[in-house]
């Protein structure tokens, strides 16, 4: 399928067109209802020719109509400055203009209408309709495996025994002896 778009400066933004689409474009000072003419086309093509702007194409305009005026959803803005206590919050909601693309001219080629869907083929009345072979049943769902443990990075380590207080005093070390060391006196 071929794709023909074509890429538009409006409002000071650039924006792909196509016909028969939507565009959210910055707010134009226009009335709902009204036609609006693109005429700083910077790029198109129609799946096959290429033709780019230096800077805009001459031979190249769109024609529009304005759907809708409205506004964006709201977006929070918020500054802070760490360690001096300075914070700021804002709300902002961007304008819009809502502009419905009904042709590009200056393409070499045109989009193409939709088809029109075939008219569907009605049976014969006197053909018997054929068999078909019975389909398989479809196997029962099998019940889900139990899932595994995750294993412990690192092996868990054994605890130490607790001792109580009656066997930790029977267990007492021996005590020293104390030696006694006489002193010699100068004589």
């Amino acid at each position: 399928m071929e794709i023909m778009y074509a890429i538009a400066k409006i409002a000071g933004k650039q924006f792909r067109i196509e016909v028969n689409r939507d565009v959210k474009v910055p707010l134009l000072d226009l009335k709902e209802g009204s036609s609006y003419e693109i005429n700083e086309i910077l790029f198109t093509t129609d799946g096959k020719n290429v033709k780019v702007g230096e800077p805009i194409l001459t031979d190249v305009k769109a024609k529009a109509k304005v759907v809708e005026h409205g506004r964006h959803p709201k977006i929070i803005v918020f500054r802070k400055k760490r360690r001096k206590g300075f914070e700021v919050t804002r709300g902002h909601r961007q304008d819009y203009t809502l502009l419905h693309v009904e042709k590009i001219d200056g393409l070499t080629a045109q989009p193409k209408k939709a088809a029109k869907p075939k008219a569907e083929v009605k049976p014969k009345k006197d053909a018997k309709p054929k068999k078909t072979a019975a389909k398989p049943k479809a196997k029962p769902k099998t019940a889900a495996k139990p899932k595994v443990a995750a294993k412990p990075k690192t092996a868990a380590k054994p605890k130490a025994e607790s001792k109580t207080k009656t066997a930790a005093k029977t267990k007492k070390a021996p005590a020293k002896k104390k030696t006694e060391t006489k002193k010699s006196s100068g004589e």
